[in-house]
């Protein structure tokens, strides 16, 4: 059975749990949990508040529960270095991984891989519990250095720049040194130890156990106590500058400085290079390499005995290092200065430039008075000017050398008038007694006892003048001195009587005497006067067992009204600026006096004269700056102070100080040391709430500043200054400390409903800006949460009793609840389980506090309507489901109140779209929003106009659909062609089903900008011409949109026609853009502007010209299916087709949708998808090329138009696709396969057109029909010779020269085929007499299919002729190979049976042949591409099995719909030579009569390619042609034709 745990632990998990068991935990290693109950048996069990797991896979912990409640949270009861080493571990471990996973940086992966397991193996000794305390203390100290890593490490990149080295790095002049690579690298680890050497030296044993050298300040240390000795000279080598001596080179210097006595004695281990370091008798320094001018920066010090100070001087000796011979050191001069002048002071601390004098290592340092009576320096010199020349050494005047000393002793002195006091024989015995000043304060005291009338005043002054050396930063380390002498050595019982006296009287004066000096010094001795006095007191109370304590308490009370008249007297008055002084000398010594008050007096009792003191000081803030600071600063320190800490003076203290910092706060002055105060004040009452109530305090608090806060903190936002984050601080501690029974008083206070009105303005207004304005940094998470907890508890909704403020309380509800700090899903896991135990989601909370006083409102939620539509949308965006469910009946009771008032909801529709789209499109929103509207309908279904409801709900749910997949194209890394289909996909929407005209023109202009970007210009002119159609040529006044100014609409459409036929003209388009230049050239003409009606129409004809003469390709099309439930919206499971790029084939074509869908898998078969595609949660991409059909035949079957125009209608203005699939039906003939051969025809039918505003349009209709084998026979005979009477005419007229491959390979692949079978096999196949009787309903197409082979027989015989006119000798073999060909083919045509057929061809050659006219079939047939692996069934029958080039087929002009076509110069063509090419050219099929695959040959290959597009033919025959002989459609055969067909 379950037990409750007898006490509270938490566990941490020792081993990953997955939860196997039911209701079991999913637990990860590291994770901390709460025990509830336990369960003992066969497998231990543990419960929690989610669920079980077992005991044996947890490590058990006590631990703490804070926060009890709901968001309770568990503190596990260790040490918390190892809790932060924890924490920082689990956080660690994700960087580490993204460090390798995400950014690729292996070094500093490897790096930190180290340092987490140094930590961890530090955290494990840490919780053995087998370390000393010395041993913890020493894990702890390299556990907190290694969370805090740090390499660094710089090279010098000069060496004359090593002396400042360490400047340099702290001032960061980068040019002065180098951080080299990362291989490099020293890392430093420090600790701050507090307290005295002794004390630190007992703590720390293992410190100074390994050798730790202790080093003393430059200066004195804080504190000199007495039996501190010290004598200490630092002396450092600055630098020098040396002549070269006639060296080539400038010299390698190196001093040798030496201690000398005065005898000339070597002092023998006077020199220290360091701490740590064993003394020296000589120091050598480092040498520059060939430097005349080194600059070292070395510091020595020098422990020179007090006894052998006098007489001792330094001698520098200078040598040249030579860089041959290491061991050889030539010495060229040297440089000396005593230590201690005539006058018995030491050197001053200062820089020293020292004489440099010339020697050489014969110079002899053996009777040092030789260069002693020298001077040593400028200031020596000046003292002996008359230097006889003959002297064994002569100075250097050239070269100089320069050393700095500082001098750190307690028994010399640089001060020369001290050492002529101390000398002085009358002062003699004063200054021994001056190295003790107690000796000199109990003298002063015992003068005072002694004769108080006399020396009173004396006495005084000379305490003060003390006291005030102690004062004086030099001096201030003699306060303990001071402190131990008053509490320790301090007699004088009666002094406080005096002290009272002489204190009460210079203030009583303040106002009358002319000179403030005395009174100022006296105000700063304050505090050591009250000392005196307190101590003194004491000492008489002791004494005489408390006697005449009345006199004393009075005469305080006495003082204290003096010090009132102090503060109180006006400093602006005329002539009193003498006082600023000693009242600013007053109020910064005032608060220093506490402490001994409280020694004689209660905590009330103090508390009031401290009341009364700052109570007497000038409301008024403007006494002058410096006192207002001086004034706030005193006010700062009683703060601070042990007697602001008890709550007895603290209810007497506050009304003062709030109301000084309510003066200063109304007035914007000195707000920072006003926040330094309240931010004490409310530590001190937070503190302070933990033992005891703290209500009336926050009661004189809430008063006082919470309305003067509030607009501070508004007037610092507006002016952004940086004291926002303090006053922040203070407001939010101030609503921590309120209770419900505050927010009732304050309610209370307010006199009028304005008065509430304007407090809640202002406190809305600074909620709203602190989740606005970023007051803390980004990476104040827990702060951040602070504030939105503390606001979330102030709980204003009992304050919103006023309409006015509804609307601001609404917004910023939905601020609170957008703020990114309280999005917990951008969060880690284990930050958002540690916000979640901590303080809930917060969301939620105030979603609760929304919906209820939104339900509060009653009558006046319409006043709402529209308005908070959007915010309340923005709620609903985010993605938490509580929210979603508590928003959503919120938009029910708007469109129901709507509903009641106006009979619809269409503001509610229209903003809510308008909202939706904003939204959506800055990025919010989630996939599951898709479902947000569902719980709308259930509630909507309920209503009397739910028909409309459910309408607009069901068209809002789509719309979110398309804003969604529309967003994620936008913000993804989405190829342009999902982002177009995606745009045109809502744009569409926008018109179609919710016409919303200004959404529709946005999209219009995005679609626009994405077209342009993707060099679409067609598509791009199209997308624009929607919103000019929209527009009228009338001169209404419109608006500024968008990027448009206020215009009239003429001019805006006028301006939209420019752009439009701009980038027609850009896309190749002309054709498209000619009817706009018409457009705008009517109007020009109705406006009389001739100018810009030339313009236009030069235009126009430019356009005319380009159809003419530029070259255009002709696109493939391309149908693409996308199946599966994983697409977009927008295109799942449904059928395009799209205009692919220029010379994009379907391989290609194939591979841009691969890559543009990764994840898609290709079908490799052209069957219509089954459900189990469609409705997968995965992508298919179904692709096969398709064949236009144009719509304009008319023009393609006219005769005279040139190709150039034909082919442009042959690929524009397509709405109809189609592609065939062959199929066999019935019994498959091995023999012939044509018998059976059926092909099924998909006809497909879009949306649009295209071109058009997309590359791709959605299938909008698909028809499917069957094709007989007969019917397949005739339409691929029929496109064979459309396809070579197209060919043959192009090089009649000459428009492809020099190059007859294309001619050669069309004929040989045709007429090659029809001898192997081509042909025939449609005779065997169709002309055979069982056919003929099981097929009675087929006579008249046999008879078409007969008609068409002799139309080839005759088409090929032209093709001949011209082929014998052009072919080049060396193809000859060839054409003689071809004219074999085609007779054995003639002669297969005449052998099919008599009896069934007849003759299929006339034998008699007419001089001049003439064809049947060419029948249009509508489109060319072709087959799908989908699988190569599908092979065809005709490829067997009717095609040769050889194969041509790849480049070959790819400049055929049939298959590449950019050939020209003839012009239309000439009126009538004879049949028989040239032939008509107005029907769609056949693209080449794998069942067709063309061969499949051809043979090379040998002289093709070497021109294959030459002619990719033929020239533009010429409007007029050349001369020396033949002109037309007879009309309609016959002419004159040419000699060489006439020649061929004698032949035969």
């Amino acid at each position: 059975c379950w037990v409750p745990s007898s006490s509270e632990y938490s566990v941490q998990l020792i081993c990953s749990f997955r939860g196997t068991v039911p209701q079991g935990l999913v637990l990860e290693l590291g994770e901390t949990v709460q025990i509830l109950e336990k369960c003992e048996g066969k497998l231990p069990m543990l419960k929690t508040a989610n669920g079980i797991f077992p005991a044996n896979y947890i490590h058990l912990k006590k631990a703490i529960v804070s926060n009890r409640g709901q968001y309770e949270t568990v503190v596990p009861l260790e040490d918390s270095v190892v809790t932060e080493v924890t924490a920082t571990l689990q956080e660690w471990a994700v960087l580490w991984k993204q460090l390798y996973v995400v950014r690729h940086k292996v070094d500093l992966f490897y790096k930190l891989r180290h340092v987490m397991n140094e930590l961890i193996d530090l955290r494990r000794q840490l919780l053995s519990g087998h370390l000393t305390q010395d041993q913890v203390r020493e894990v702890k100290r390299h556990l907190t250095v290694r969370l805090d890593w740090v390499f660094f490490y710089s090279r010098c990149t000069n060496e004359n720049e090593w002396c400042q080295i360490h400047e340099n790095i702290i001032r960061k002049s980068s040019t002065k040194y180098t951080a080299p690579s990362s291989n490099y690298g020293l890392i430093i680890s420090l600790q701050l130890l507090r307290g005295d050497m002794e004390q630190i030296r007992r703590e720390n044993p293992m410190i100074f156990n390994r050798g730790v050298s202790v080093t003393r300040k430059l200066g004195f240390p804080d504190v000199i106590m007495p039996g501190d000795i010290r004598n200490d000279l630092y002396l450092t080598l600055e630098k020098g500058d040396f002549e070269r001596g006639g060296k080539s080179v400038q010299k390698n210097i190196e001093v040798t400085m030496y201690v000398l006595y005065a005898d000339g004695e070597i002092l023998k281990d006077c020199i220290s290079l360091g701490s740590g370091e064993p003394s020296r008798s000589a120091y050598h320094s480092f040498v520059l390499y060939h430097n005349n001018s080194p600059r070292w920066g070395e510091i020595i010090k020098l422990p020179i005995p007090i006894d052998r100070f006098r007489g001792s001087h330094l001698r520098f000796e200078f040598r040249h290092c030579s860089t041959k011979d290491k061991g050889e050191k030539k010495l060229f001069g040297f440089a000396f200065t005593p230590l201690m002048r005539d006058d018995g002071t030491t050197l001053s601390d200062d820089i020293h430039e020292l004489y440099v004098y010339k020697c050489d290592e014969n110079s002899t340092f053996n009777n040092h008075a030789l260069y002693l009576g020298l001077p040593c320096c400028k200031e020596d010199y000046n003292g002996c000017p008359n230097i006889p020349s003959s002297l064994i050494f002569q100075r250097s005047t050239k070269e100089t050398f320069s050393v700095s000393t500082q001098l750190s002793s307690t028994k010399l002195t640089q001060n020369g008038e001290l050492l002529i006091h101390q000398n002085c024989p009358r002062q003699q015995e004063l200054g021994k007694r001056g190295k003790k000043i107690h000796y000199i304060l109990d003298t002063l005291f015992v003068v005072l006892d002694d004769n108080t009338e006399k020396y009173g005043l004396l006495v005084f002054q000379s305490l003060v003048f003390i006291i005030n050396l102690l004062r004086d930063s030099k001096y201030f380390h003699f306060r303990p001195v001071m402190d131990t002498y008053i509490q320790k050595h301090f007699a004088g019982a009666l002094a406080y009587k005096e002290l009272i006296r002489c204190l009460k009287w210079y203030m009583d004066r303040s106002a009358e005497l002319v000179r403030q000096d005395h009174i100022q010094e006296a105000m700063r001795a304050l505090e050591y006067l009250f000392k005196f006095i307190v101590q003194s007191r004491i000492l008489y109370s002791r004494a005489t067992c408390g006697m005449e304590e009345e006199q004393f308490r009075s005469s305080i009370q006495e003082l204290f009204q003096s010090i009132r008249f102090v503060l109180s007297l006006d400093s602006r008055t005329a002539g009193a600026e003498l006082l600023l002084s000693p009242q600013a000398a007053l109020l910064n010594s005032f608060p220093a006096i506490f402490d001994e008050l409280l020694q004689m007096f209660t905590v009330q009792e103090v508390a009031e004269f401290v009341r009364g003191t700052l109570g007497s000081m000038p409301s008024t803030v403007h006494i002058g700056q410096s006192m207002d600071v001086v004034k706030l600063q005193s006010i700062a320190r009683t703060v601070d102070s042990r007697l602001f800490s008890f709550s007895e003076s603290r209810r007497i203290l506050l009304p003062v100080v709030l109301h000084h910092i309510h003066l200063h706060l109304r007035q914007q002055k000195e707000l920072l040391i006003c926040s330094g105060i309240l931010s004490s004040i409310f530590s001190i009452i937070k503190t302070s709430s933990l033992e005891g109530d703290v209500v009336e305090e926050v009661e004189m608090m809430v008063e006082s500043l919470l309305d003067v806060l509030l607009q501070t903190l508004l007037t610092i936002m507006s002016k952004s200054q940086s004291q926002e984050g303090e006053y922040v601080s203070c407001l939010l501690s101030l609503l921590r400390q309120m209770s419900d029974t505050h927010f009732q008083h304050l309610l209370d206070n307010f006199q009028s409903k304005d008065e509430l009105k304007e407090f809640l303005l202002k406190i809305f207004c600074v909620f709203r800006n602190l989740m606005k304005m970023s007051v803390f940094p980004r990476d104040w998470m827990v702060m951040r949460l602070l504030t939105s907890n503390l606001l979330l508890e102030c709980n204003v909704t009992k304050f919103l009793c006023l309409s006015q403020v509804w609307n601001s309380y609404f917004s910023l509800a939905v601020l609170f609840i957008n703020q990114p700090s309280l999005q917990l899903e951008n969060a880690t896991p284990p930050k958002r389980k540690k916000i979640l135990d901590k303080y809930g989601d917060m969301r939620v909370m105030m979603a609760y506090e929304l919906f209820s006083m939104w339900q509060n409102l009653g009558e006046h939620k319409i006043h709402f309507i529209p308005g908070m539509i959007g915010p309340f949308l923005g709620v609903t965006l985010v993605p938490q489901p509580e929210v979603r469910n508590i928003m959503i009946p919120i938009f029910h009771d708007m469109m129901d109140w709507e509903q009641r008032k106006n009979g619809n909801f269409k503001q509610v529709e229209a903003e809510l779209i308008d909202k939706l789209d904003s939204l959506v499109s800055e990025g919010k929103g989630d996939e599951n929003y898709r479902e947000l509207f569902s719980l709308l309908l259930e509630k909507i279904e309920q209503e009397t106009w739910r028909e409309t409801g459910i309408s607009f709900v069901t068209s809002v749910t789509r719309l979110m659909e398309r804003l969604l997949d529309y967003r994620d194209c936008m913000k993804g890394d989405e190829t342009e062609n999902k982002k177009i289909g995606c745009t045109v996909n809502l744009m569409n929407f926008y018109k179609s089903e919710i016409n919303k005209e200004e959404m529709y023109i946005r999209y219009i202009h995005k679609l626009c900008d994405m077209h342009l970007q993707a060099e679409n210009y067609t598509e791009a002119a199209f997308t624009l011409l929607l919103y000019c159609e929209l527009l009228q040529w009338e001169d209404r006044p419109l608006r500024e949109f968008l990027h448009y100014p206020s215009q009239s609409e003429w001019q805006r459409k006028e301006g939209l026609c420019r752009k439009i036929i701009h980038y027609f003209n850009k896309g190749k388009s002309w054709e498209f853009g000619i009817p706009l230049c018409r457009e705008l050239a009517i109007q020009y003409e109705s406006l009389y502007d001739y100018q810009s009606l030339s313009w236009i129409r030069k235009m126009e004809a430019t356009y005319y010209d380009n159809i003419m003469e530029q070259q255009r390709l002709e696109p493939e099309f391309f149908r693409v299916g996308f199946y599966g439930r994983k697409f977009p919206f927008f295109l799942r499971n449904k059928e395009y087709v799209c205009r692919g790029h220029d010379y994009e084939r379907l391989e290609a074509f194939q591979q841009r949708m691969l890559s543009e869908f990764p994840q898609a898998i290709a079908m490799q078969h052209p069957n219509h998808p089954d459900d189990s595609i469609l409705q997968c949660d995965a992508q298919y991409l179904q692709i096969y090329a398709v064949t236009p059909i144009p719509d304009n035949i008319d023009v393609l079957q006219m005769d005279r138009v040139p190709d150039r125009i034909k082919s442009f209608y042959r690929v524009n203005n397509i709405r109809k696709f189609r592609y065939d699939r062959p199929f066999h039906k019935g019994p498959k003939d091995k023999e012939n396969e044509f018998k059976s051969l059926w092909i099924e025809r998909t006809t497909l039918t879009l949306t649009h057109s295209l071109p058009g505003i997309s590359r791709w349009f959605e299938v909008e209709r698909r028809e499917l029909v069957e094709v007989s084998p007969l019917e397949n026979a005739i339409q691929v005979v029929e496109n064979k010779n459309q396809e070579l009477r197209t060919l043959i005419s192009q090089y009649q007229h000459k428009q492809m020269h020099g190059n007859i491959n294309l001619l050669s390979m069309c004929l040989n692949g045709v007429i090659d085929a029809a001898v192997n079978g081509g042909i025939a096999r449609y005779q065997e196949a169709f002309f055979d007499k069982d056919y003929i009787t099981k097929h009675p309903g087929d006579a008249e197409k046999i008879t078409q299919l007969k008609e068409l082979m002799q139309e080839q027989v005759h088409v090929l015989g032209v093709g001949l002729a011209v082929h014998e006119k052009f072919v080049h000798p060396e193809m000859r073999p060839l054409h003689k190979k071809l004219i074999d060909q085609f007779q054995m083919m003639r002669s297969s045509l005449y052998h099919v049976s008599t009896d069934v057929l007849r003759p299929l061809l006339m034998v008699s050659l007419p001089p001049a042949l003439v064809y049947p006219k060419p029948r249009y079939q509508g489109s060319v047939t072709n087959v799908s591409v989908l699988s190569s692996s599908q092979a065809s069934p005709s490829t067997s029958s009717l095609s040769s099995t050889h194969s041509a080039p790849s480049q070959m087929i790819n400049s055929a002009p049939s298959s590449a719909r950019a050939s020209a076509g003839p012009t239309d110069s000439l009126s009538c063509y004879p049949s028989s030579i040239c032939f008509n090419p107005s029907a769609v050219p056949a693209a080449p099929s794998s069942w067709s009569l063309d061969s499949g695959s051809r043979e090379a040959l040998p002289f093709l290959s070497a021109h294959a390619g030459s002619v990719l597009a033929p020239p533009v033919p010429p409007r007029s025959l050349p001369h020396g042609k033949d002109v037309p002989m007879a009309c309609g459609k016959c002419l004159q055969l040419t000699h060489t034709q006439e020649q061929f067909w004698t032949f035969f």
